[in-house]
Order: structure tokens, then sequence, then C-alpha cells
């Protein structure tokens, strides 16, 4: 029998540890950005997450976010299908309302394989710099070609002050 030093059992040991820390490898997916998008001519915001491929998926995987509702209630929930060579994937919310500055809002994603096992879980949050007042309170433009809304533009002309879109929380 060998006698090693105390220090390189130790850090064997530790090795060890640390290679059976994760039994599916490296996670497929790496969080590159979280925003709120907010679309004045529209008069809309939405969450909107990038994330990077940096391990191959599977043929059939898909990604399920789940993003907390700034008016309340149950969370806004987005399915995207996730193919093997796509190295960039965006998320973006259905639209959303009652967004508060500062204020950190959860959103949760899983990724999942074709078989439903979960691959990788990212919890986040996503905090304005921006309040929903910054939007008008209807959309500034209508139609295929954001003609001028006619009930935001009084005879063709811009009101002095917009009104402000309001919570209805």
């Amino acid at each position: 029998m060998i006698a090693l030093p105390r220090r390189t059992l130790l850090a064997s040991a530790l090795l060890l540890l640390a290679a059976c820390q994760r039994e599916t490898g490296p996670d497929p997916l790496h969080l590159t950005g979280k925003m709120f998008i907010f679309n004045y001519r529209l008069a809309y915001a939405t969450y909107m997450i990038t994330l990077n491929r940096t391990e191959p998926l599977p043929e059939g995987a898909k990604v399920i976010a789940e993003f907390e509702n700034p008016a309340g209630g149950s969370p806004l929930t987005l399915t995207r299908q996730l193919f093997p060579k796509l190295e960039k994937i965006v998320l973006e919310s259905p639209e959303i309302t009652c967004v508060k500055k500062d204020r950190p809002y959860r959103v949760a994603i899983r990724v999942l394989g074709p078989d439903g096992n979960q691959l990788q879980e990212i919890e986040t949050t996503v905090i304005s710099d921006l309040d929903q007042s910054v939007l008008p309170a209807e959309a500034l433009v209508v139609g295929p070609a954001y003609e001028k809304n006619p009930r935001m533009f009084r005879g063709g002309k811009a009101p002095e002050h917009f009104a402000q879109a309001q919570c209805p929380v």
C-alpha cells in the first residue's frame, strides 16, 4: 500500500465530489440577456430573454418560459420548439401591463428533452428602469402601413401630450 500525503487525498476526494455533482453534463443553454421592451408606437411592453446554446440539444427539445405577470394573476407562459442547429434563442413574452420601475419580476425557464425530461432550469429576475407610464394610452399607429391612429391624432395633428397608459389594477 502506498502512503499518500493527506493533502493529496483531500484534493483527490474533492475532485471526485466535483466530478459527481452533475450527472447530466453541462447546461445546454446560457442566459445572455434579459430586459423589458417598451414599444412606444404600438403602446405595449414585453419581456425579452436571450439565450445562447452552449451544448448540443436533442431533436425535439423545447423550452418553456414562465414570466411573472406584473398586473397580477397567473404567470404568462411561452413554449418554444428548439432546433439543434439554432445557436441563439430569443424568448419574448406576450404583451404585459403594470410594469413598475426598479421592481424585480421573476422568470423561470425550463428546457425539456423530446421525452419530457427536464434538461435544465434557469431562474432569474428582470428589473425595468422605466414604469409603464412612458407608454401612450393607445397605439400611435394602426394597420400594416403604420398610419396615424385617428383616436390619438385629432384632425391628423398630434396633441401636445399623449394620454399615458394606466395600470388597471
